[in-house]
């Protein structure tokens, strides 16, 4: 089996528990250095994965996202002490409300961004082979629906790309309206076909082509390792951070950057596991 990455490869609950501490630690942790330690590395793994098509992913997709959520917050929020300057409506436009809205934006960026990493990496029959004894039912449909998405969107690329070969011009309720008759019809073949195919008559058996060697326990250990120094860090208090009603967190410490320099090298394992087998 082909792998995007040389972590793809490795055992399914590393692949998981690596994005489960990344995106976690990215969602529960405001702290401002966390989150673009966070951002940086998150783009840098996506486009090792993607390439070309992550920085058009970025440019086109992302940044526009981050910017509209970055400007929204001080626009509708009020609160803070330093007053820049007031706007037509006569509310106070904050240096405190402007960046929480920045590093809202750059946190929820972050969280896409690793997710779009994690559809590349975890795929469906990994996901399973985690969660189909524990959870068969929903595990299934999670897998499907994960599967659904890229079906989804190249379904509806062929769709305006053939209308466009006709000549006829775009209309988004037309093509949606396709769309949603080809999913239902979609829907209804696979459930004929699982049903010919015996699925709940039986007990579920499963099958599983993963074997945990010793790469694997190191990994793991390594995930451990830095998920422990984390959640150590946090309950010190060395990531405390408030954006209301002054910009003002803990002070930076030997321990804070030890912590941060933590971060920075799980986030960067996938990289570094890729890069490392690229020389050998």
């Amino acid at each position: 089996m082909r792998y995007r990455d040389a972590f793809s490869g490795f055992h399914p609950i590393n692949n998981f528990l690596f994005f489960i501490i990344v995106t976690g630690y990215t969602m529960f942790v405001m702290h401002p250095a966390v989150l673009i330690i966070s951002l940086i590395t998150a783009n840098i793994y996506h486009i090792s994965l993607k390439k070309e098509k992550a920085v058009y992913f970025g440019a086109l997709y992302m940044l526009p996202l981050m910017l509209l959520a970055a400007v929204l917050n001080p626009a509708f929020n009020h609160e803070g002490v330093t007053v820049l300057t007031y706007l037509p409506s006569g509310n106070p436009l904050t240096l405190e409300a402007c960046l929480y809205g920045a590093f809202s934006a750059v946190m929820m960026i972050s969280v896409i961004v690793w997710f779009a990493c994690y559809t590349e990496v975890m795929t469906s029959d990994k996901f399973v082979y985690l969660f189909g004894r524990i959870i068969p039912s929903l595990s299934l449909v999670i897998s499907m629906a994960l599967r659904f998405v890229p079906r989804f969107i190249e379904k509806f690329r062929q769709i305006k790309e053939a209308r466009a070969g006709a000549g006829e011009k775009g209309n988004a309720f037309t093509e949606l309206s396709v769309m949603i008759t080809w999913a239902l019809e979609n829907s209804i073949d696979t459930a004929d076909s699982m049903h010919a195919r015996g699925y709940g008559s039986t007990k579920r058996t499963a099958f599983s082509i993963y074997v945990f060697g010793s790469k694997d326990k190191e990994l793991l250990l390594w995930l451990l390792f830095c998920g422990f120094c984390l959640i150590c860090s946090n309950a010190a208090g060395i990531y405390e951070w408030r954006f209301y009603p002054t910009f003002k967190g803990a002070p930076f410490s030997p321990v804070t950057v030890f912590s941060l320099l933590i971060f920075t090298a799980l986030c960067l394992t996938p990289v570094f596991i890729d890069y490392s087998y690229d020389k050998h």
